[in-house]
């Protein structure tokens, strides 16, 4: 078993708010990050399959189409947008580091040929970041 992992970046906006708290327990669970409209980060996202290489090619996974289905399927759809408001697919969750890597697998998770996504990781700022392993 070989594990593959590609690394992409990202740039989004998001407002960490729950509708059902008052607006005094939002700015105290999420603090700054409840700000009105929103802040942005610059995410890291790795993702990383896993599988046995082809014995004729010697690939589990050609890297550049990895790249490829990863930005089809997702990127395109989160990249430069506020997470809250232009992401059809984060309707209605709270876009936290967490939510996301889960969201995220729901939409890849059966996208790679020959190979089986493992581990979807974001780093939403240097030294702060979520993993998540499926069900």
């Amino acid at each position: 078993m070989i594990y593959i992992t590609k690394k992409v970046r990202f740039s989004a906006a998001h407002r960490l708010y729950n509708p059902n708290f008052s607006d005094e327990m939002n700015n105290e669970i999420y603090d700054k990050c409840s700000n009105f409209y929103g802040h942005g980060h610059n995410y890291n996202l790795e993702v990383t399959v896993k599988g046995n290489p082809n014995p004729e090619t010697g690939y589990l996974i050609d890297l550049k189409k990895m790249k490829k289905i990863i930005f089809d399927n997702l990127i395109i759809k989160v990249d430069h947008k506020h997470l809250n408001h232009d992401v059809d697919f984060l309707n209605g969750i709270i876009p936290t580091v967490e939510n996301l890597c889960m969201e995220f697998w729901k939409i890849l998770c059966d996208k790679f040929e020959n190979a089986e996504l493992y581990k979807i990781k974001i780093y939403e700022t240097e030294d702060s970041s979520a993993e998540y392993f499926g069900n």
